[in-house]
């Protein structure tokens, strides 16, 4: 992996566009994550870029948001810039979806920027995968995704979304018996409904079936990949609040 900066928001004063433990990475040639867009973050990224050339390793700036910057926040940012050749430690549960295909990709694309979940995107070919893939995303091609589900972190989150039925449905299978965080499958109401008939036919108990989420996304939003993806994303997103949320709550009671 080439070398990037890590630039982190690390204290905030007044109305600022991210709080602190914002963070975004640069490269010599590109850039992910976010710390409010605009000036500030083309400053920072000039900043950074400049660090790269120049062999630094680390600065620190705080950077006023009024006029001089051409933001009109009013506030104040304090940004860390650190000289780094290997990702961000995920903090989130892995995420591995299942299909490469219009929604996997949508999905990963919108999820990967917030760079706080490493996420495995797996098909069964070569070619079935995008040509690029953002940093904290890996490809994982396996002619059988069955017998990758032995490799699945066992509280990981799956996103099953493949071409077929039939390997929907024995993935499916293969989850419940290995372990999950959690299950969500792209479908119609009809085709969980035949489903969950399938698996429990197969041994599975309706308790642990009903762990699968399907379908998957908001109906009112449309059937549009980008539409999907945006509203997995939050379910997502709120589902690890909740559980930060909770496991604070136990820190404080314990």
């Amino acid at each position: 992996m080439s070398d990037f900066i890590t630039v982190s928001v690390t204290a905030t004063k007044g109305s600022v566009p991210r709080d602190a433990g914002a963070t975004m990475r640069v490269w010599a040639d590109r850039q992910d994550g976010t710390i409010g867009g605009g000036a500030l973050e083309f400053e920072a990224t000039h900043i950074a870029r400049r660090m790269l050339a120049g062999g630094e390793r680390k600065k620190q700036r705080t950077m006023p948001l009024g006029p001089d910057l051409g933001q009109c926040c009013g506030g104040a940012v304090t940004l860390d810039f650190s000289h780094d050749a290997v990702a961000l430690e995920p903090t989130e549960a892995p995420l591995w979806i299942w299909g490469a295909g219009h929604v996997g990709r949508a999905i990963a694309g919108v999820l990967a920027p917030l760079n706080d979940r490493h996420i495995t995107l797996i098909d069964t070919a070569a070619n079935r995968m995008p040509d690029t893939l953002p940093t904290n995303v890996s490809p994982l091609v396996a002619n059988d995704p069955v017998r990758a589900v032995a490799h699945a972190p066992q509280d990981g989150d799956h996103l099953i979304l493949t071409y077929s039925h039939d390997i929907d449905l024995a993935l499916c299978d293969a989850l419940l018996r290995h372990g999950f965080g959690s299950v969500g499958l792209i479908g119609s109401a009809t085709k969980w409904a035949r489903f969950q008939s399938r698996l429990a036919s197969m041994g599975h108990c309706g308790k642990l079936i009903a762990r699968i989420a399907c379908p998957i996304g908001d109906p009112s939003l449309g059937k549009h990949p980008q539409a999907i993806a945006v509203s997995v994303a939050a379910t997502l997103i709120l589902a690890s609040a909740d559980i930060t949320t909770d496991t604070k709550a136990g820190e404080r009671t314990g």
